[in-house]
């Protein structure tokens, strides 16, 4: 192996070394308002490699937090406890650009006509398959990438 090309793996085991820690996980913040659940969804989402810096349960706290953390996603349920429900949330953060996926067991006809509204990069009825939520996840990420590109 030449000297150029041994200089250039050991500056790239340097890199993950020195700024491996550093580099940011995609923040997702999800918002569920059975704890239980929330909990498990958390997991699940650490599982993947995202960052879940907080867990909403109220409609209101959402709002306030996306503004602060700015996370990459938001998971949000529709039903929640509180004067604001999923879709308010969603309507709410519209313009913030901050991607949002339903995670709900609601599936009637007229929630999603409401929930389509928003403008949702994706759509999950509970119970989910986590293959199913990772690749929706991923996707989401992918577009939103995209379009502020």
């Amino acid at each position: 192996m030449d000297f150029g090309r041994h200089l250039l793996n050991i500056l790239s085991f340097l890199q993950v070394i020195w700024f491996g820690d550093f580099l940011a996980k995609e923040k997702i913040i999800l918002v569920e308002d059975d704890c239980i659940e929330a909990m498990d969804i958390k997991r699940t989402l650490e599982s993947f490699g995202y960052e879940v810096p907080y867990v909403a349960h109220r409609g209101n706290d959402t709002i306030t937090k996306a503004i602060e953390i700015r996370p990459d996603l938001i998971l949000v349920d529709i039903i929640l406890k509180g004067d604001k429900n999923g879709i308010d949330v969603a309507s709410e953060l519209k313009d913030s650009l901050i991607p949002i996926i339903y995670l709900t067991a609601h599936s009637e006809d007229s929630t999603v006509q409401k929930a389509k509204l928003t403008g949702p990069y994706g759509y999950i009825i509970k119970p989910y398959d986590s293959s199913e939520l990772k690749y929706a996840i991923e996707l989401a990420l992918y577009k939103s990438k995209m379009e502020k590109n």
